[in-house]
């Protein structure tokens, strides 16, 4: 049997894992090994665009990115958190592009946090208060679903949905804690979001993790879709420009409990990052097509720059390395390779958000030193030095070349 695969972001998000999940499931259009997505951080703001051989976009958020392909299941397991409203949303489209039973096909772990409107509005108003300071939210929720739970053991799970007497105190409690600290937040009555939330409880399958996720694992190899990226993690990306979410291999191995699987790190030939925050090969001379990633409301502009090994070979420390290298956006012209910066051949990774904010504070004033390559994929693998596994060429699982044969390809 194949081992499963983990995708995991090495860089600020927007690397491109949507499209290599899709790839891992539809495996050109041929065979289809891996018979379910496990989505293993993040919530409702993920953003994993995939594109169809025939043309069909659907932009993944909670539903696991190779659902396109009939029979592909998706797992939200226990490190997820799950937003009802934006899910059945998201099913809706999914009906237009021709998946009738994205729903259908979905599990959900009963201890998964709830993101709710309440969360939603108190997020926006914590960031609007901040000013001229913003982090870059995504506007969702999902940090205040996190920072919550911290301090309220009664904070709605996926369980609760399953009894509308607990969910409707659970849901009480939340509003009026949010109201006493925003009080002009948009807080929808309780009762309409009980009936909305017992609603999605009756679309999909509330599961108790411990036995659903062996049977899972046992029915064939699965690829766990991570969220975000390696440089926004809330532990070791730059703070406060961070998720409240853990977006390195560490969930995923947790689930997997020892069981087999390849790490595969995904990035684009050159870096991006949406929304504010240190960037230090950023160069806003660089012209790239981004059909999908524009200026968001709340998040902030889409960033371009040069490939930066510098913090990618952090973040690798920071996920205590990887197997493979995924690399998208081969297609594109490459840019400079960026090799050290001007105070740092290499960035120390710390244990504490106060050291990573000082970090933070030196980064956004650090300038580049450019190698005088290319960055080619061979020069990215060599600079990363992870061996190349995948290289995409386009937008459909149809423009992907495997490298390697731990993801069904021929070692070039």
């Amino acid at each position: 049997m194949s081992p499963h695969v983990v995708v995991v972001d090495l860089g600020f998000g927007d690397g491109g894992k949507g499209t290599v999940v899709d790839w891992l499931c539809a495996r050109g259009g041929g065979r289809r090994p891996f018979h379910a997505v496990v989505r293993f951080n993040g919530g409702a703001q993920a953003a994993h665009n995939v594109v169809t051989p025939d043309g069909r976009h659907h932009t993944f958020a909670q539903v696991g990115a190779g659902t396109f392909t009939p029979g592909v299941r998706t797992y939200l397991s226990r490190f997820v958190m799950v937003d009802p409203l934006a899910l059945a949303a998201e099913a809706d489209h999914l009906r237009t592009v021709g998946v009738p039973d994205a729903l259908a096909r979905l599990a959900v772990s009963s201890d998964a946090l709830l993101t709710t409107p309440y969360h939603r509005a108190a997020n926006r108003a914590r960031e609007l208060a901040r000013g001229a300071a913003r982090h870059g939210s995504c506007g969702m929720g999902v940090g205040e679903t996190a920072r919550y739970a911290l301090d309220h053991p009664d904070a709605p799970r996926a369980g609760d949905c399953l009894s509308p007497a607990r969910l409707r105190r659970s849901l009480t409690a939340l509003r009026s804690r949010v109201l006493d600290e925003f009080p002009t937040a948009d807080a929808p009555p309780v009762d309409a979001c009980v009936d909305a939330f017992t609603a999605f409880a009756s679309a999909v399958a509330v599961v108790d993790e411990a036995r659903f996720l062996p049977y899972l694992l046992a029915e064939g190899p699965v690829v766990f879709e991570g969220a975000q990226g390696v440089l926004l993690d809330e532990l070791h990306g730059f703070h406060p420009y961070t998720t409240w979410s853990t977006t390195t291999f560490a969930n995923a191995l947790d689930l997997l409990s020892g069981a087999e699987a390849v790490r595969l790190a995904v990035t684009r030939t050159y870096t991006t990052r949406h929304g504010p925050g240190p960037f230090v090969t950023e160069d806003p001379a660089l012209h790239r097509p981004e059909p999908h990633n524009t200026a968001a409301t709340w998040q902030g502009a889409f960033r371009v720059g040069h490939f930066d090994a510098v913090a990618l070979r952090y973040a690798l420390r920071a996920c205590d390395g990887a197997d493979y290298l995924a690399l998208t956006h081969t297609d594109t012209p490459p840019t400079d390779l960026c090799t050290s910066y001007q105070g740092f051949t290499a960035l120390p990774v710390h244990a504490s958000l106060p050291a990573q904010e000082r970090l933070t504070h030196t980064l956004l004033t650090e300038r580049p030193v450019y190698s005088g390559a290319q960055a080619t994929p061979e020069a990215i693998s060599t600079a990363l030095g992870l061996p190349l596994a995948l290289t995409s060429h386009g937008p459909t699982h149809l423009n992907k070349h495997a490298l390697s044969p731990a993801l069904g390809g021929i070692p070039a």
